[in-house]
């Protein structure tokens, strides 16, 4: 279980995150929603190690997470998809499933099929450069690199960002394989609330970079929910 307690975090003056505590249940999905700019991504950097936090505490499956390093988290197994996707344009779609090889031993170094069962088109388009792919096949090269890693959390920043209908069913479908088949936790941190709606087991909402709201699905639909997350 991803465990976060009372965490905050500056950047310089500015504080991103209130005393925020969430849990990430292994074999569950768990949603973070909120409006831009409530401190959501700050939240899964801070799990990630992007930035540091300034107070509070971070645990995974018993391992303390604070202060230690990003390819630390990776090998303990916290899989990163980023906002914006982050990959190597000019590297090919075979070489940045690649890079995730970085936190594994030599002997486990190998694309895992799942990957591809996943995301076919990936497979049809290992000699292409990352940057000639559409925004949501660059999102799923993004999923995959992390799934490269093994990992026993996948935390992904927003994923249906910028992506078409089609493919937020695919990659709907790929979160609740991956929950279902491998037992793994999710840590998905989403505008999109009917995406969270389908998928989720347990909801958090983020308002002023601190939890107003956390319960089931359902609970999405009562007017203090509604609340925290209209403009």
């Amino acid at each position: 279980m991803l465990s976060v307690e009372n965490v905050n975090l500056h950047y310089g003056a500015a504080q991103a995150l209130r005393n925020v505590s969430i849990t990430a249940e292994m074999g569950k999905i768990t949603c973070v929603l909120g409006r831009n700019g409530v401190g959501k991504s700050s939240l899964l950097r801070a799990i990630s190690g992007q930035h540091p936090i300034s107070a509070g505490a971070i645990g995974f499956n018993g391992a303390a997470l604070a202060g230690m390093a990003p390819y630390r988290r990776a090998k303990e197994g916290i899989g990163y998809v980023p906002q914006g996707r982050e990959i190597f344009p000019l590297l090919t779609v075979k070489e940045n499933l690649e890079t995730g090889y970085a936190p594994l031993k030599r002997g486990d170094r190998s694309i895992p099929e799942d990957v591809f069962n996943l995301f076919p088109v990936l497979r049809s388009m290992l000699g292409r450069r990352g940057g000639d792919l559409s925004g949501g096949q660059q999102q799923q090269l993004a999923i995959g690199r992390a799934l490269v890693t093994r990992p026993r959390i996948l935390v992904l920043d927003e994923p249906t960002e910028g992506i078409q209908p089609s493919i937020i069913k695919d990659i709907g479908r790929a979160i609740r394989y991956l929950r279902d088949s491998t037992g793994m936790a999710i840590l998905l941190v989403e505008q999109y609330l009917d995406f969270c709606r389908e998928l989720a087991d347990h909801v958090y909402i983020m308002d002023r970079g601190a939890v107003v709201h956390e319960g089931a699905p359902e609970t999405l639909d009562t007017s203090e929910a509604r609340r925290h997350l209209t403009v």
